[in-house]
């Protein structure tokens, strides 16, 4: 565990040295080989993290574990960190306790079973550890942690980390070279409707009476409702869809594209996770703002592109991702299968919690400080000044949603987020996760969908229907 992205060790670490990933706040790169000379190359490397023997039994998974509070408002943070430590590892001990059956032993095959959850490092600061727990319990470990802590699930292989091509990033340039105000393009994003944001969102977190939805975390019946809404939803704006799955226990992405009216692969991608977490022990997870929000943005600009009859140049897809509250496990899994393909795509914009507007304060979009693509964050800042000009537009340490994905598998990417600043949404991973309250603000959620969609109306290109507008 190295506390610097794979960009800056790339070129200091020990060849022999395997990427297997990103922490949840972008903080903290993962490497591992199972050669021991190349260990003793590594370790002098090594001296500002961790190492961790990665042999492990079978049926155990490494979970790494971090806190965010550095990117939560102070006024949010009730404990310190020590603190905040050692509650976490108690509150995880004790669900691994509670999952074994009553008189269940921990024999197997003739010997002792590890203990189901082992502390394998721990930061100085006390703000993140690496587990070893049992592997029934790691899908699930978000549940048990306090809400400003975030979890990922270690890959068992190498995942290698691609830099965002020079060419892909002139490509980015290139459309913002030409991104002037385009009067046309300002009548369309205006279209986006408030009223069907407020009847989506609502039907998303349970609070439309109609609704069966009472939890959208990952492994419940509701998100996969929620998913096959979603699908039926965007393939009623002429979208074609598809639930993709990723990993078992886990509902599907929702996958859904937009054919080019000329022959090309360039495809434009707009996204938001649809899954969502609640208050710590509490299985309601409505997720209002996170990530109610941005997945109503998605549907907003998809129902403006068919009451318009928007045809665009170069092929767009409109995802909705799951797993993103385990560690980014829905969008990982689709970046990788894009990388995979060969997928020539031109940029990525994830819309995470865009609906929170703190009082006193102005309607804002916060832009990734961090992890995604300087070219492609100072396209969407244009944009908004050109067709947002109400937001004020600055930088966010709260990271990382989806884009991550993208940008470890060398794909142009960045995030909107609803405050230049830190979290400062009460509800954040809490069960009160609505839309009726304080603070929620539709109109800031349709300024920051006017970016996204402005983004997509440059970057791919469009035509429309006479006397559409």
């Amino acid at each position: 565990m190295l506390p610097e992205g794979p960009r800056e060790l790339q070129d200091r670490l020990a060849p022999c040295l395997s990427f297997y990933g990103l922490s949840p706040t972008g903080k903290w790169s993962f490497y591992g080989t199972s050669d021991e000379a190349c260990l003793e190359e590594a370790f002098p490397q090594i001296n500002r993290g961790g190492l961790s023997d990665a042999l492990h039994p079978l049926k155990t998974k490494f979970v790494w574990l971090e806190s965010e509070a550095a990117a939560v408002d102070d006024s949010l943070l009730s404990i310190q960190a020590q603190d905040a430590f050692d509650y976490v590892l108690a509150s995880i001990k004790s669900a691994a306790s509670l999952s074994m059956s009553d008189g269940q032993q921990r024999i197997l095959d003739g010997e002792q079973k590890p203990e189901p959850v082992e502390v394998m490092y721990r930061e100085r600061t006390a703000s993140a550890m690496l587990l070893r727990v049992d592997e029934s319990l790691a899908p699930t470990i978000d549940m048990h942690l306090p809400r400003f802590w975030k979890s990922m699930i270690i890959p068992s292989k190498p995942q290698p980390f691609i830099p965002v091509p020079i060419t892909a990033v002139e490509r980015v340039r290139d459309i913002l070279k030409h991104a002037k105000f385009d009067p046309v393009v300002a009548s369309v994003v205006s279209n986006i409707s408030v009223p069907h944001m407020k009847h989506d969102v609502r039907w998303l977190t349970g609070e439309d009476p109609k609704s069966p939805i009472i939890s959208r975390h990952s492994f419940s019946d509701d998100a996969r409702t929620a998913a096959e809404w979603l699908k039926e939803r965007f393939e009623e704006t002429g979208a074609t869809c598809n639930l993709q799955p990723f990993q078992s226990g886990f509902t599907p992405n929702v996958i859904c594209s937009y054919s080019s009216t000329v022959n090309t692969t360039e495809t434009i991608l707009l996204s938001a996770h649809y899954d969502s977490r609640g208050s710590f022990g509490l299985t309601r997870a409505p997720g209002g703002d996170d990530d109610g929000s941005g997945t109503v943005a998605l549907l907003s600009i998809a129902r403006t592109i068919k009451r318009l009859g928007v045809k665009f140049r170069k092929n767009v897809q409109l995802c909705a991702f799951g797993g993103e509250e385990q560690g980014l496990l829905g969008s990982r899994a689709y970046a990788r299968e894009l990388r995979e393909q060969g997928a020539n795509l031109t940029l990525m914009v994830q819309a995470d919690m865009i609906g929170y507007h703190k009082p006193g304060e102005p309607p804002q979009l916060g832009l990734p400080n961090l992890i995604g693509t300087p070219a492609v964050t100072h396209l969407v800042a244009n944009l908004s000044a050109l067709y947002s000009p109400e937001l004020t537009v600055g930088f966010t340490p709260a990271c990382c949603s989806d884009h991550q994905s993208f940008h470890e598998q060398g794909f142009p990417s960045t995030q909107v987020f609803e405050r230049a600043g830190t979290i400062a949404d009460p509800m954040y991973h809490n069960s009160g996760d609505l839309s009726d309250r304080q603070g929620y603000d539709f109109e800031q959620i349709k300024s920051i969908a006017k970016v996204q969609f402005a983004t997509l109306l440059h970057s791919a290109g469009f035509e429309l229907p006479d006397n559409s507008l």
